[in-house]
């Protein structure tokens, strides 16, 4: 379905149906929409049972779904392999058009941040400019683990939750 869809439309689909649309919210990690059960009131309420989803599994279970995110401005996106949902935000953030110093800048903070915390630097594109998720590499790199996959997590719970509002109308 590429035309948004009604929460009652979501609510009757088939099981892998559901999967196969609300999967893709949370990148490559269908598990979490074959976790969630509905039905769902609102796209508000199916936001929050996926987050729920998320909150309820395990330590190594979210920080896949962490891993499971590309690093911005990285391999893949030089090479066009990102999801389709993953190039548009970091279009919308002004990633696509960078200086070579800009890339540059973005390669070794992301390479800074991977070896400190093992996972790549989650931040809601859509949300941010490129100065701002530039600004915030030196910010979260001072921070433990434990808070950098707490502030990962809120961070794809906002890309999850704009990903949805372009999947469903607000009935």
């Amino acid at each position: 379905m590429t035309t948004p869809v009604t929460i009652e439309q979501v609510n009757a689909l088939p099981r892998d149906e559901f999967v196969r649309i609300i999967g893709p919210v949370f990148e490559h990690s269908p598990w979490i929409a074959e976790r969630t059960a509905g039905p769902f009131e609102s796209v508000g309420d199916l936001h929050m049972k996926l987050v729920g989803t998320v909150n309820a599994a395990s330590e190594a279970e979210q920080l896949s779904l962490i891993r499971a995110h590309p690093d911005l401005v990285g391999r893949l996106a030089q090479e066009g392999k990102l999801t389709k949902e993953s190039t548009v935000e970091q279009a919308a953030a002004g990633l696509a058009a960078l200086s070579a110093d800009e890339v540059s800048q973005f390669e070794t903070y992301n390479a800074a941040y991977r070896e400190k915390f093992g996972f790549p630097f989650v931040i809601c594109a859509r949300e941010n400019k490129k100065e701002a998720i530039l600004a915030a590499f030196p910010v979260r790199l001072s921070n433990t683990p434990l808070q950098e996959i707490t502030t990962a997590l809120q961070e794809i719970y906002k890309i999850a939750r704009l990903r949805l509002i372009d999947l469903i109308e607000d009935s």
